[in-house]
């Protein structure tokens, strides 16, 4: 049976709040999820870790050609040699995105997700695209954007959707 896969999203140059990220990925891993990432820096390394101290499984999808530079957390690393359009990769592979503040990059997930009809929780306590998508909708197509101001409310949002799927909200 296959597991739920909860994809993280956010800057790889963000330390304001790596502690809440990690948090995230922590309670990924004792779900007995797995997490995906852009397998790099700041946001998704902090995610990282929190899950890899939990023993749980993280997918790195990387821009780049080679595995090496991927974060040290990452259990399983998926080069793709395309750049930035790794980002359609990323929000594919996933049951559920969480966006935790983010730039150009994770707006452009935040676009694929919407796109895909890929559910969104949008951390509106983090600066950045979370925030402001957080609290405009993308457009009039109906997609579904949770908005999260704590940890907590994410991960109970997590669960809510993905310990019984057929729940939905």
């Amino acid at each position: 049976m296959r597991k739920p896969q909860v994809v993280i999203i956010g800057s790889g140059d963000d330390t304001a709040h790596i502690d809440e990220a990690r948090e995230i990925g922590a309670f990924v891993a004792r779900k007995g999820w797995v997490l995906v990432t852009g397998g790099r820096g700041g946001i998704m390394e902090a995610a990282s870790r929190g899950a890899s101290e939990h023993h749980g499984t993280v997918i790195g999808i990387l821009p780049g050609e080679t595995m090496d530079a991927a974060n040290p957390y990452c259990t399983i690393v998926i080069p793709t040699g395309i750049g930035y359009a790794r980002n359609l990769v990323n929000v594919l592979s996933g049951d559920i995105i969480v966006a935790i503040g983010g730039k150009a990059g994770t707006l452009s997930e935040i676009a694929y997700a919407w796109q895909f009809g890929k559910p969104l929780i949008a951390c509106t306590f983090a600066e950045g695209w979370s925030r402001t998508l957080g609290e405009n909708p993308v457009d009039d197509r109906g997609g579904v954007i949770y908005r999260a101001e704590s940890t907590e409310a994410v991960c109970a949002c997590l669960a809510r959707r993905l310990d019984n799927p057929s729940a939905g909200q």
